[in-house]
């Protein structure tokens, strides 16, 4: 068997011509493993939320100017990374869906967890920014027209927490989803900032406690945030996901009618909900392995949430995979 050709999981399924038949999707009529939806093209909470952000965003920058403060115009800023990540996150889903095709012999559905990873990122690249700007206030503390900035922040507490709503399906199982929903909820603890700030301000002329509570509600964010940014990671540098346990995997494997020895095991995932695996089993003395394979496959999706698994049965280990 070309067991060679296993070594790393992004070349796994491109050699079908090897003569050793795969326990995956496509030679089990694998219909199953799409029970893991991806958002479709057409999913309107994307879009909806796009547009909801772009009007806070107008309303905020609009009050921030006519009330000269600088912490709405900073979450204006902060809403409108919001855009960005609801277009990163929509277009991903919507390439999910798209067909493998060409050199993309896995399709596109790894461009859900770039999408997380650039969400995670730009969380943390505003969290600083946000940070900075609320520093310099406290050196420099400016009036606040608190009226007008409760009134801005009331819209965007209400339109973030929507959107969130909107996401909180699917986001545990999507890292993705996940990321939006982060984004949406971390925002609207930000207008709830802004808006008891100048609550107190207004009763106190504290100008200096706007910039305080918004730093201490930003190292709220960034804590939320590390979790998601650290996952997008791992899954973009095809460890395994979260929810993935390998040592019970290869135990599982292992501990198969006939197999004495499970080798060269990777588990990936192929977006961010779609989980990949790959295995070399050491099976002395069966031939026609087929069924055996079948029953593999649809074990590890029921028992392990593996979607796609590719199984490599093996008469004895050889020395074709130095790094197994």
């Amino acid at each position: 068997m070309n067991a060679h050709n296993h070594d790393h999981p992004h070349h796994d399924h491109g050699d079908h011509d090897h003569g050793h038949d795969h326990g995956h999707s496509h030679a089990h009529g694998h219909d199953h493993a799409h029970g893991h939806h991806h958002a479709s093209p057409d999913d309107p909470r994307y879009l909806l939320g796009i547009g909801l952000n772009l009007t806070i965003v107008a309303v905020q920058v609009g009050a921030g100017i006519y009330a000269h403060s600088t912490a709405l115009l900073a979450d204006a800023s902060h809403n409108l990374s919001d855009v960005l990540g609801l277009v990163l996150a929509g277009t991903a889903a919507w390439l999910a869906t798209r067909p493998a095709r060409g050199r993309r012999t896995y399709g596109y559905g790894k461009a859900t967890v770039l999408a997380a990873l650039a969400n995670g990122l730009v969380l943390m690249l505003v969290s600083g920014g946000l940070i900075v700007e609320a520093a310099q206030r406290l050196w420099r503390p400016e009036a606040v027209q608190a009226p007008i900035v409760m009134i801005a922040g009331a819209v965007g507490v209400v339109v973030n927490l929507a959107t969130a709503a909107m996401f909180m399906r699917g986001a545990k199982e999507d890292v993705n989803v996940r990321g939006v929903f982060l984004h949406m909820a971390g925002d609207a603890a930000v207008s709830v900032g802004v808006i008891a700030a100048a609550g107190v301000i207004a009763l106190t002329g504290w100008n200096w406690l706007d910039p305080l509570v918004s730093i201490a509600i930003v190292l709220v964010i960034v804590a939320g945030t590390w979790g998601l940014l650290r996952e997008s990671l791992n899954l973009a540098l095809d460890a395994a996901p979260a929810g993935a346990d390998v040592p019970a995997i290869e135990a599982f494997l292992s501990g198969c009618p006939g197999v004495t020895e499970v080798h060269d095991l990777h588990v990936w995932a192929m977006s961010t909900k779609d989980v990949a695996l790959t295995a070399h089993l050491v099976r002395p003395g069966h031939d026609g392995e087929d069924g055996f394979r079948g029953m593999l496959a649809h074990a590890l999706e029921d028992r392990f949430g593996v979607s796609h698994a590719t199984l490599q049965i093996e008469q004895t280990r050889g020395d074709h995979c130095p790094e197994c």
